[in-house]
């Protein structure tokens, strides 16, 4: 019998995803037009708080119209709260700086080495942990790798690579063949590790030509999505998902525990579900990283212990994702 390969199976009419990237809402105004919410836009942080809007058409359209608390407009709409200071939020929340061993590597765990492969992302979480990084001094695919390439030579203990950002699928596929080549020679890296949201907010990502760079690379793959809620999950992302698998990806998902949009035994059950439904398992749940512009997304401890032992008693063990903070020069992710 012969298969198709996960390009194949993608819709050959879907739209170029560098289109549909340049096509985002990055007006809030709009955006809330959008969804019948104009009502709203007197209640917006001037000059997006300082951290630019910027989410898909297609995001946007799985947001339900006229709901001013859609757990998904929520993660991407700018607060006035977020002008707020709050003690103890700051602006480097995880230690990244420290980190840093080269232009865009940061290494924290033993084992393991990360590189900030882009500095952008097709959209903005108004949680995100680097909404204040410097991303025009820190990014790895500058120079086509070669400052982070030199220090993975250095250590051979690193046997896993981690792409994040940013995010790294935002580069152009050939950027990531450039990488590829680069590791060619480093036989002590054998994982490959990919954070990235754009399989859930731009899914037309995950095109021919990238599926099979993936495919061929010769290192055991590892992606890791980022999805909060249900309610991102449509049929693209579906697609987008069974692809990825298609290439030899093992996919799991770290989620965000935030106030207001999953804070309920119900949404993180019905998060859980619909991950596995896609091919995916759910990972991490985080408590949030405390950075500055954030607070009004946390929730306490106790709470959040109290909401994974109710998804527990609800779903098997391997659809309750492990309640973690990062916690700045720890050895690893701190288990709650």
């Amino acid at each position: 019998m012969i298969t198709a390969s996960p390009a194949a199976r993608l819709s050959p009419s879907a739209p170029d995803w560098r289109d549909l990237w340049r096509s985002a809402v990055t007006d809030a105004d709009e955006l809330l037009r959008m969804l019948g919410l104009d009502h709203l836009a007197g209640m917006l942080p001037p000059g997006d708080a300082g951290f630019a809007l910027r989410v898909p058409r297609g995001f946007v359209a799985r947001m339900r119209p006229g709901d001013p608390r859609d757990p998904l407009l929520l993660q991407v709409l700018p607060q006035l709260a977020e002008r707020d200071p709050v003690p103890g939020f700051v602006a480097d929340a995880v230690g990244d700086l420290a980190a840093r061993e080269a232009r865009g590597v940061l290494h924290k765990y033993h084992g393991r080495a990360l590189l900030i492969a882009s500095g952008s992302c097709a959209v903005n979480c108004r949680y995100c942990f680097r909404r204040h990084f410097p991303y025009g001094e820190e990014t790895a695919a500058a120079g086509q790798w070669r400052q982070a390439l030199a220090h993975l030579r250095t250590d051979p203990s690193i046997s896993e690579l981690i792409l994040s950002g940013g995010d790294p699928l935002a580069l152009a596929t050939h950027k990531l063949e450039e990488l590829a080549r680069g590791l060619a020679d480093l036989p002590h890296v054998t994982r490959l590790r990919i954070h990235t949201r754009l399989p859930v907010v731009l899914p037309e990502r995950i095109d021919g030509p990238f599926l099979a760079w993936l495919q061929a690379l010769p290192l055991q793959k590892v992606i890791v999505l980022h999805a909060n809620h249900a309610n991102e999950f449509d049929g693209a992302v579906d697609a987008a998902c069974t692809a990825l698998r298609g290439a030899g990806a093992t996919l799991l998902n770290q989620a965000v525990l935030l106030r207001g949009i999953n804070d309920d035994a119900d949404a993180l059950a019905a998060l859980s579900e619909r991950l596995f439904a896609a091919g995916v398992l759910p990972y991490y749940l985080h408590q949030l990283d405390r950075v500055q512009g954030a607070a009004h997304f946390e929730v306490d401890d106790a709470r959040a212990h109290a909401l994974v032992e109710a998804v527990r008693r609800r779903l098997p063990g391997y659809l309750v994702p492990r309640l973690v903070r990062e916690v700045a020069g720890d050895a690893s992710k701190r288990p709650l």
